[in-house]
């Protein structure tokens, strides 16, 4: 089963509580007056703009008005047949065109009536007259475009804040998907556990008849890639029902009572759809333990938005239809109030797939591709040991890469071996990266961890060793566990211990010295012995106690060293002492057991600097041990195991001895 990745909503609705909006800039009104005001200077600059209306007179009624003493001014165009102007006497402007005919003697006729002749430039026709008012015009068209840019930039400032609030696109995934359990390969227990959502759904009156109620919150919770939204989806898909899903880090925002807003907006509108399904992608983002009583540090916006949504849950009717359904992989850091009964009433644990189901998931992914004859999907979910569906997914996608690089398009068991070796330890590089000694040593290094583990009872069967360097690695000896185990004997661990010390030992045996090269067996082995003094009770001196490191449940890793132990110097003291016992007796024993068999171990040394990848079988016949790979490798596939130690096993069903060596 792999989980199908939906790109988050971008937003929804704005709420009450969003913050108040940017107002335009204020001063962005004075842009009127700067307009006025260079509107009015254009005008007196430009004088030919403000002059008054005019009459235009004949030749022969400009000569009788200057003979009748009607005549004020006038004032002359420089060019003959040009055009005069000048005012009459009772205050009308007026323009007249003299012949061109025209001499001193009309002058003499003006200057004798009395009127004021001047000298000046032709008068503007109407095309100047244009171009001024254009010019006057020009600052209002200009200002009032500079306005409303500014009006416009405030709105979008407004949206853009009111976006974490409002809808910008789609806002949730409303369509009846078409997943339904059929495409959700193996988890037959979780599906027939969550199947009680969908037959409440589809037939709430039954359950309303008897009287019963269906849980409120179904929280999904496990390792990433298992496919939690992939089975959200078929869900809604067999239940025939909209369905809203929204990613938790959605709600958050740097404004306080947006994220509150979009939980309101959230249920409102599946009330108005119901019956639905809201999804809620890791609710830890808003969901997380909120502070208790003089906390430091606190977030108030997560807080509203946790107890909106826990009011919203709380308070909508169970009958209207309407289930929420969340997935994440830190359910222990959800706040208590959200897992109550009420709310989150159900807890569906979506694991890692067991064998059957990998093998499922495969003939789900590798739909579509040309698979070879040789090609057993059986054998390949057997090497896949701790891979989720997603892990699955890219496994196929992998595989069927090396086959187009090969210009195939069948895609054959050896792709998908290159493939699990490409993931799990990166780009295979050839044995010349190497020098002659190094070579050596590497192979000295992974024959002692094979050669161990072959002739321990209870490790894990070898299934390949090989120098070739991939990734930080430059040599791995490989082991795949016949079965799935859940819990591990101390036999096993301490055959786990030898084994990963084995690379050391074959090196102090052969070449009478450690090398760098067991840097990661060592950190490896320390780890896993500390787990079992401290965490196991496996140690005599510290009794049956455990001061376990913490850390997440389905996201692996120990977390920071507590920085105050709940134990005294004195315990810390014996820890140490009784690490450094067990890790001493694992490597003493492993070099008893090389010693003990140095011509097995020189000639597999020699196997493998001519073949560089040697088979477990082979492993196994020169170390004279029955073969038991046998039952992995119908026909031959030397897959690379999932890089988990002894004591991560315990949660993912695989040990791993990995002789890898840094580069």
């Amino acid at each position: 089963m792999s989980k199908q990745a939906t790109p988050p909503p971008p937003g929804d609705k704005p709420g009450p509580g969003a913050p108040p909006p940017p107002t335009p800039p204020a001063w962005r009104h004075w842009v009127w007056l700067g307009a006025i005001v260079t509107a009015v200077l254009l005008w007196y600059l430009l004088p030919a703009v403000h002059q008054a209306g005019q009459t235009t007179l004949t030749y022969t009624q400009f000569m009788s008005d200057v003979a009748a003493h009607k005549v004020a001014t006038i004032t002359t165009s420089p060019t003959a047949g040009g055009t005069s102007t000048g005012t009459l006497t009772n205050g009308t402007h007026y323009s007249v065109v003299f012949p061109t005919q025209v001499g001193e003697q009309t002058l003499n006729q003006i200057n004798a009536a009395g009127v004021k002749v001047t000298g000046g430039t032709s008068s503007p026709g109407f095309g100047a007259e244009l171009l001024n008012w254009l010019i006057i015009l020009a600052p209002f068209a200009l200002f009032f475009w500079f306005w409303r840019r500014l009006s416009r930039g405030a709105m979008g400032q407004m949206q853009g804040v009111l976006g974490v609030g409002r809808s910008r696109a789609k806002v949730f995934d409303e369509e009846k998907p078409s997943t339904t359990f059929a495409d959700v390969a193996g988890y037959e227990g979780a599906k027939s556990e969550i199947s009680e959502v969908v037959d409440f759904l589809r037939n709430p009156e039954r359950y309303a008849r008897a009287g019963a109620v269906v849980p409120r919150g179904v929280l999904m919770v496990g390792p990433p890639g298992t496919g939690k939204t992939l089975l959200a989806r078929a869900v809604a898909g067999e239940a025939n029902v909209p369905f809203f899903s929204v990613s938790g880090s959605s709600f958050v925002e740097m404004f306080v009572g947006v994220g509150a807003a979009r939980v309101r907006d959230l249920f409102a509108e599946a009330r108005k759809r119901s019956p639905a399904i809201i999804f809620i992608d890791e609710v830890d983002a808003i969901g997380q333990r909120r502070a208790g009583s003089g906390a430091v540090v606190s977030n108030d916006e997560r807080e509203q938005t946790l107890n909106q949504l826990l009011a919203e849950m709380d308070g909508f009717d169970p009958t209207m239809g309407i289930v929420v359904l969340a997935a994440t992989n830190r359910p222990e850091v959800l706040d208590p109030a959200l897992l109550r009964p009420g709310r989150f009433d159900r807890q569906v644990t979506i694991p890692l797939p067991n064998v059957g189901e990998r093998q499922a998931i495969l003939r789900v992914h590798t739909k579509g591709k040309k698979l070879a004859p040789d090609v057993d999907l059986d054998v390949v979910a057997r090497g896949t040991p701790g891979f989720s569906g997603a892990d699955l997914a890219n496994l196929a996608n992998e595989a069927a890469i090396f086959a187009v690089r090969d210009n195939r398009h069948v895609v054959t068991a050896e792709d998908f071996a290159a493939a699990r070796d490409r993931i799990i330890l990166g780009r295979r590089e050839g044995s010349n990266v190497l020098l002659p000694e190094e070579k050596h040593a590497v192979a000295v290094h992974e024959s002692g961890h094979a050669l161990v583990a072959a002739l321990s009872e209870h490790a894990d069967p070898v299934a390949k060793v090989t120098i070739l360097p991939a990734g930080q690695a430059l040599g791995v000896t490989e082991q795949l566990p016949l079965v799935e185990r859940h819990m591990y004997g101390e036999d096993y661990l301490y055959d786990s211990l030898a084994v990963r010390l084995g690379g050391r030992a074959a090196e102090l045996v052969v070449l009478g010295q450690g090398s760098t090269g067991a840097g990661n067996d060592l950190a490896g082995a320390t780890d896993l012995a500390t787990k079992m003094v401290r965490e196991f009770g496996m140690s005599p001196v510290l009794g049956p106690v455990g001061y376990p490191e913490g850390g997440s449940v389905f996201l692996g890793g120990g977390g920071p060293g507590m920085s105050s132990r709940p134990y005294a110097e004195a315990t810390q003291a014996a820890i140490d002492g009784e690490v450094s016992k067990l890790l001493r007796q694992a490597e003493e024993r492993a070099i008893e057991l090389l010693k003990s068999h140095r011509a097995e171990l020189d000639s597999l040394v020699t196997l493998l600097l001519e073949k560089e990848t040697v088979d477990g079988a082979d492993v196994y016949r020169m170390a004279g041990r029955p073969d038991r790979s046998v039952s992995l490798s119908p026909p031959a596939v030397a897959l690379s195991p999932h890089p988990a130690t002894a004591a991560e096993a315990a949660g993912s069903g695989l040990a791993s001895a990995d002789g890898s060596l840094p580069s």
